[in-house]
């Protein structure tokens, strides 16, 4: 028999002053803070992990372990032959969550859809300025460009009406921006004069319902018992928030967790021998880099970004930082992922070229900053570290570097902007298995000031990109992605870094978890045993 989880002092404050954790508790050990609770607003995976996931659903829903599309709050839909009219047939009877603010008087409908999307692209939409309303995701993948118009022809069917074919439309519903929103909770907040309050409580349809969130501490779910489709095996999900990944092993050790994701790479091995451990493992659909601001002097110039790239020892990075728990990125997109064009050469390491290259193009005495992420991520288990090589190997050609960092949310929101000071150590995983989901949104002129964080628009690849996406077959779209990397490596608007195996650590009482490819960590599925 199973020893029952352990409840220490720091485990009973999950309860937020209220009850104490129940044995129907599900306690995940995760790395950060969400920037906040409304997923169109942000990218991060930590941000999903605590809103999207548990709190929200789609119109599509990607099969958890798989990047297969399957339906979700649309039972189904249909692509017209020409590509540009996308109709969905919405599910009856799926209910929105309640709180003290908020009881719905509806079930969901097509205006929660047209609302969902239209306070991202409509300028005149109330809610497009609240809480930010930067959308990164939206413009990034030029949505506001394809996306003519929304309608609904009946309270149970929304039409997309696109201005060119779209080739990962449907794939694209099942990602996070993409959740669906209340818009009579949106409403009501607004005439309260507290709109904030759609990305502060969050109202959605998922398996969980938000209960309380205390900032660096704990986020506490309860049930949906209304959910509309397979309820969740615990009554509860705590998110404690640990930082330290030797700190969330300690406390999965001790049972004051059950789950933690982001274990130090030193320690897996040790996690793998222990009895009590079980230790699951993915090659990881992710990459890491280091994305120079391009918009800026001398890194405006691509062969001092060559330059640069070649300076940096990858080998050694992945030895101290992955220690074998990744693999050298040669190119924008991962190796297991389809049309990688696994012919372009990487660049060598050869730091007496670098610096004659540099010298070159009339750049001496370079000084830069490096910023480092405060956080662990799947693509980079120790961005200070990493930082830390890099400022190693730059200062062996006459580059003096200053490593930065700051709180994960200012991190992000501040590394947008277009004159950053300074190259930024980032990464990505897949949102929904295609290449587009790299190229485009992280390297297209449309993501400049959002999520393409080189602040990058090159034409040449601008065009390859733009016409891969309306082609219709995977055949017609690959030879495009295969030379928009080669166009990528030529002009080097990264350091491409690293990808990565992803480890997910766990007591032998957590049942039904499934490693997740496009990085998220999904729990209405998981139980634990007796």
């Amino acid at each position: 028999m199973k020893q029952p989880i352990r409840l220490t002092a720091l485990a009973m404050t999950f309860a937020l002053g209220t009850t104490a954790v129940s044995a129907q508790s599900l306690v995940y050990c995760s790395e950060g803070s969400p920037e906040g609770f409304d997923p169109a607003l942000y990218t991060s995976g930590t941000t999903f992990d605590a809103s999207s996931h548990p709190i929200y659903n789609r119109l599509a829903e990607f099969k958890v372990g798989t990047t297969e599309v399957i339906p979700g709050l649309a039972e189904s839909w249909e692509v017209s032959d020409d590509g540009k009219t996308v109709t969905f047939k919405l599910r009856s009877g799926v209910k929105f969550h309640s709180n003290d603010q908020f009881t719905p008087s509806r079930d969901f409908n097509a205006e929660d859809v047209i609302f969902s999307f239209d306070r991202q692209g409509n300028e005149q939409n109330p809610y497009y300025t609240v809480s930010g309303g930067t959308w990164e995701y939206y413009g990034g993948m030029s949505m506001p460009d394809l996306i003519e118009s929304i309608e609904a022809p009946d309270p149970m069917t929304v039409v997309f009406n696109l201005t060119r074919p779209e080739a990962p439309i449907i794939a694209n519903m099942a990602m996070d921006f993409a959740s669906i929103v209340s818009k009579e909770y949106a409403d009501a907040m607004m005439a309260a004069g507290t709109p904030e309050m759609v990305n502060q409580a969050p109202i959605g349809t998922g398996p969980f319902k938000f209960q309380a969130y205390q900032k660096d501490a704990v986020i506490r779910y309860l049930r949906n018992d209304d959910y509309w489709g397979e309820p969740a095996k615990v009554e509860s999900l705590i998110f404690a928030i640990t930082p330290d990944a030797s700190v969330r092993y300690q406390k999965v050790q001790a049972g004051e967790c059950h789950v933690m994701a982001y274990p130090n790479p030193a320690d897996i091995q040790a996690m793998k021998d222990a009895a009590d451990i079980v230790v699951m493992e993915q090659e990881g659909l992710n990459v890491g880099y280091l994305a120079y601001n391009t918009t800026q002097a001398p890194f405006d110039n691509a062969k001092v970004r060559k330059a640069l790239n070649m300076a940096i020892d990858k080998q050694a990075i992945i030895d101290v930082v992955f220690q074998g728990s990744g693999q050298i990125a040669k190119n924008p997109i991962p190796p297991t992922m389809w049309s990688y064009n696994d012919d372009i050469v990487d660049d060598p390491y050869d730091p007496d070229a670098a610096k004659a290259a540099l010298e070159a193009e009339g750049v001496t005495d370079l000084k830069m900053k490096i910023w480092a992420m405060p956080v662990q991520r799947p693509y980079n288990p120790n961005a200070r570290r990493m930082a830390e090589l890099m400022q190693e190997d730059f200062a062996k050609i006459g580059v003096e570097v200053e490593i930065v960092s700051y709180e994960w949310g200012e991190y992000l929101s501040r590394s947008r902007a277009l004159d950053r000071d300074g190259a930024i150590l980032l990464g990505w995983t897949g949102d929904n298995g295609d290449p587009d989901n790299f190229l485009a949104v992280l390297l297209g002129c449309d993501g400049r000031e959002n999520s393409n964080r080189a602040q990058w628009c090159h034409q040449p690849f601008e065009d390859l990109i733009q016409k891969a996406k309306v082609l219709p077959t995977q055949a017609e779209r690959e030879p495009l992605y295969r030379e928009a990397q080669v166009i990528f490596k030529e002009q080097a608007p990264w350091a491409t870094i690293a990808h990565s195996v992803v480890f997910m650590v766990m007591r032998p009482e957590v049942e039904g978890y499934k490693v997740h490819p496009l990085g998220g960590h999904i729990f209405g599925a998981v139980g634990l045993s007796q």
